[in-house]
């Protein structure tokens, strides 16, 4: 048996979860009992031998991260963090499911103390949990020093067989298993039974040899039913020093039951009253709904060995703030979330830098301009790319690759840094929810590109992230047809106002160096939500403005009408993004010559500028004038601006040069011109 956390254990500790997980669903008429019921014997392995963690504070920087991937069996962590002495009353697993309760159907960050992340898409669980555990093995090689070890916690994952089946568990555990994150242990409830039945038919991996393929260290199986088993496994894992660890359990889902276990019937309903009673008398478990015995409780209580661990690594660290006083301020801040205090001054370097050079380059080199300013000074900024950095431009002179040598110790500089840049390989998805992994822990703000296309392959951890409100910088270039030869395959048409449809998510299409580092600087400044910057590979021209603080408004007036001598006062309004934001200028020239004025309206971002007060949105966008927008994308969004006609691309794209397409599709000056004075009637 482990002495990690050893307690006096109670014959019916599992049990109890048990009994909690079959009451709560049956109460709620709704919900998925059968995972809890199987896992329980797991659960008591580590939860009671082996995690590290303190109910009374749950965000405590040295805690074990625990994951629960196979989300929809929440009543399982949802019971634990009740027995173990969470803020979460038993009154919260009698509402389970129901509406602003603190136990939702899925397990949600922020909203039942103890949950380290939200799952239920499955798949994510794991690969946030294998950002996590990057995250602390960069933050223990960055701020451990000789004799003070102050970040030293393991992250550990729950997982079914939907979530192996899921091909972006495969992106995460090969990634886990090339970085050698030794301290992920992750626990396979490997029962056979999906919602549709027996998985035989259609699930036929060998997992195991599947994670020793990918660099894994692999136990088992072994009975997942039989606690000391499990916590030998465990401890055998803990002891890897350079591989993740895969713990297979063999399990029965709905243990217990005697109708519905290993039935795909105990997976998602309520097993009934009357198979909730014959299983109470089978286990042996004579209480009353939701009434867990005294004796259990106190076996279960984690609050004195949780607040003990907590005490030893605060004597830990603060013996270490005294002998690095800036290096514990440092660690501080970051697992806090702030800003450097100086980040103000940061950031008018930054736009200031792109507003004086008035540079012409694409956006996608403004974003990296902007970056070799804010990577210079805030060293938690950690980058990456799928396989296009050379594309995406997300590499910087303070961010040299990310490398492990063969012990699985992070390769440093002379000077004693270790990479800040990341190559996931062409793996969207996972990139994607590995970044809100690493977001989640704390100590790091990732941020990682590809192409604006290939979001498609990444959306639902970009949902996830915004659900979260978590703050991940996705740095997608190639935004438009402006990519030219590539074709449609590649060409974003839809994607900006499909990514603009995410609530709480931040879209920026900036259209030149001033707004693209206004963009960064927002993307780093809002720690409540992630951000999407959509960049051009095409060159774009700096845009002469008088005030840069404007842009912070996602939307602002960039030029009134030009004197030609004729009234200044705006006969029409056009609204641009991006590249297409020179068109509108060049064409408020051109229709000056016929006395016909207009406004152009710059907005980067849409959803930003959406969250003006009106005042501010009739000064830019007067009621009375008549709007025209053009974008290289569809139409769909732009008319909620009550726009009397919207230049747009309802369709995709052709192979061929940037030029020939843009002028195919009407994106030219002379369209717009025209496109305006039809509104006109002029």
């Amino acid at each position: 048996m482990s002495t990690a956390n050893l307690r006096p254990e109670h014959p019916q500790m599992a049990n109890a979860i048990r009994a909690l997980a079959m009451d709560a669903v049956q109460q709620a008429n709704s919900g998925h009992p059968g995972a809890p019921m199987g896992m329980a014997e797991m659960a008591q392995a580590l939860w009671n031998r082996h995690l590290k963690h303190n109910p009374q504070a749950p965000k405590w920087f040295d805690r074990d991260r625990f994951v629960l991937s196979n989300g929809h069996g929440s009543m399982l962590i949802y019971a634990l963090l009740n027995l173990t002495g969470y803020a979460l009353p038993i009154s919260e697993l009698k509402n389970f499911r129901k509406l602003h309760s603190l136990t939702p159907g899925h397990p949600e960050v922020d909203v039942t103390p103890g949950i380290e992340t939200t799952t239920g898409p499955l798949g994510q669980g794991i690969t946030n949990a294998v950002g996590m555990a990057l995250a602390e093995k960069l933050l223990a090689s960055e701020f451990n020093k000789d004799g003070h070890t102050v970040v030293d916690h393991r992250t550990y994952v729950f997982m079914g067989d939907g979530c192996l089946m899921e091909g972006i568990s495969h992106e995460a555990v090969a990634l886990a298993g090339a970085w050698k994150l030794n301290k992920l242990v992750a626990l396979y409830d490997d029962n056979g039974i999906s919602i549709d039945g027996q998985v035989a038919p259609w699930f036929i991996d060998n997992t195991a040899q599947r994670f020793t393929a990918c660099g894994w260290n692999v136990i088992g199986p072994v009975d997942g039913h039989d606690v000391d088993a499990i916590d030998a496994a465990l401890a055998k894992a803990k002891q890897s020093t350079d591989k993740p660890s895969l713990v297979i359990c063999k399990t029965s889902i709905g243990k217990g039951s005697p109708n519905r276990a290993n039935t795909a019937k105990a997976h998602g309903e309520p097993l009934g009253g009357e198979e909730i009673k014959l299983t109470r008398e089978a286990l042996g478990w004579t209480d009353e709904p939701f009434v867990i015995p005294a004796d259990v409780r106190t076996a279960w209580d984690a609050t004195e060995a949780g607040a003990a661990a907590n005490a030893e690594w605060d004597v830990r660290f603060e013996a270490y703030a005294a002998a690095f006083p800036e290096a514990a301020a440092q660690f501080v801040r970051r697992m806090s979330g702030e800003l450097p205090e100086n980040f103000a001054e940061i950031a008018v370097q930054a736009v200031a830098g792109a507003h004086d050079k008035a540079e012409t380059v694409a956006s996608r080199k403004a974003s990296q301009l902007a970056l070799e300013v804010f990577t210079a000074a805030l060293p938690e900024l950690l980058g990456g790319s799928a396989d296009l950095t050379g594309s995406n431009l997300t590499n910087t002179k303070s961010t040299p690759n990310l490398r492990f040598d063969a012990a699985g110790a992070v390769v440093k500089n002379e000077a004693g840094q270790g990479g800040r840049h990341i190559n996931y390989g062409v793996r969207e998805f996972g990139m994607a929810a590995i970044m809100n992994g690493v977001a989640l822990h704390g100590g790091y703000i990732p941020y990682g590109g590809t192409f604006l296309t290939f979001s498609d392959y990444s959306r639902n951890a970009i949902r996830m992230a915004a659900l979260m409100k978590q703050r991940v910088v996705h740095v997608f270039t190639h935004d438009s047809i402006g990519l030219g030869e590539d074709g449609p395959t590649h060409q974003s048409v839809e994607h900006a106002a499909s990514l603009r449809l995410i609530p709480n998510l931040d879209v920026w299409r900036p259209a030149d160096t001033t707004e693209t580092a206004v963009a960064w600087t927002m993307a780093l400044a809002n720690r409540n939500r992630p951000s999407a910057l959509l960049l051009s590979r095409q060159n774009l021209p700096y845009l002469p403005k008088e005030d840069a603080d404007v842009i912070t408004k996602g939307g602002y007036v960039l030029s009134e009408p030009v004197d030609v001598g004729m009234k200044k006062a705006a006969q029409a309004v056009i609204i641009a993004t991006g590249s297409e934001v020179q068109l509108a200028l060049r064409a408020q020239e051109e229709l000056a010559k016929a006395k016909i004025a207009v406004r152009v309206v710059s907005m980067p971002s849409t959803t930003v500028f959406d969250r003006q007060d009106m005042a501010y949105k009739l000064e830019v966008l007067p009621a009375k004038l008549p709007r025209i927008a053009i974008e290289a994308g569809v139409t769909e969004g732009w008319w909620k601006y009550g726009c009397a006609a919207v230049i747009g691309l309802d369709r995709y794209g052709e192979s061929a040069p940037a030029g020939d397409l843009f002028k195919l599709f009407g994106f030219t000056v002379d369209n717009l011109a025209l496109t305006v004075r039809k509104v006109l009637g002029r």
